[in-house]
């Protein structure tokens, strides 16, 4: 069974598990498909094993910034399958890999009669909650080469050292210019830090990227323990 992959899936009791594994199924996430547009509809949760989902606010004048990234440590659609269903943001697959999926209605019926499941997952929107308002504070005050190494070090731990990516789509996702970011990332090679090569960004010194990242990296983890430590039971 792929499932327990996905952190959250692999958090529940197995009987509860296996009750969930006939309404899941496994799907490709493809670069680029977009999950939900902003005021869409949500029809399915998705619980991604690998790559990552990144959630996005869309502005009047065509621009778009990333207010957080879902990868195996999460999940997308859950609290929209318990209201209404709709997104407030436009959500897209970043990186390429694999996810669990089940319907937002079905999922609705099993949160409405397995408190665990709707309190594992609430507790991640929790989480997630306070990693949007992390990138707010992170983007207003910290430089562009502290948020990119920030940006890096959370791909890695969702995707690992090789991320396929352009500097215009990186650029994007932090709501700078693409000549901001083109500069960063040579001085992030000539230290060392990483290697860009059509379309690939390879992360060569994972600790100095952490060094040179800002804080917001190490407080987002600590969000994450403090959520999910007190279900690691004998972990």
């Amino acid at each position: 069974m792929q499932h327990p992959q996905n952190f959250l899936l692999s958090r529940l009791p197995a009987d509860v598990l296996s009750r969930l594994a006939p309404d899941l199924s496994i799907i490709d996430l493809i670069h680029g498909d977009v999950l939900a547009e902003t005021h869409g509809r949500v029809e399915k949760v998705y619980f991604p094993h690998s790559g990552i989902i990144s959630s996005v606010v869309e502005t009047l004048g065509g621009g778009a910034i990333e207010t957080g990234m879902i990868g195996k440590d999460g999940e997308f659609g859950a609290m929209q399958a318990l209201d209404e269903k709709l997104s407030l943001n436009h959500v897209v697959i970043q990186v390429p890999g694999s996810a669990s999926v089940i319907s937002s209605d079905r999922l609705r019926e099993i949160m409405d009669t397995l408190p665990v499941v709707r309190g594992l997952l609430i507790k991640y929107e929790q989480f997630f909650l306070a990693q949007v308002q992390q990138t707010a504070a992170c983007n207003a005050i910290h430089t562009v080469q502290a948020r990119m190494c920030k940006w890096l070090v959370r791909m890695h731990d969702l995707a690992g050292n090789d991320i396929p990516l352009t500097q215009e789509f990186l650029a994007q996702m932090m709501g700078v210019r693409r000549t901001s970011v083109t500069t960063v990332a040579s001085e992030l090679q000539k230290s060392g830090l990483i290697s860009y090569v059509r379309g690939r960004i390879r992360i060569l010194d994972l600790d100095l990227t952490r060094q040179w990242a800002c804080h917001c990296d190490a407080d987002v983890r600590s969000h994450y323990r403090r959520v999910f430590e007190p279900d690691r039971g004998d972990d």
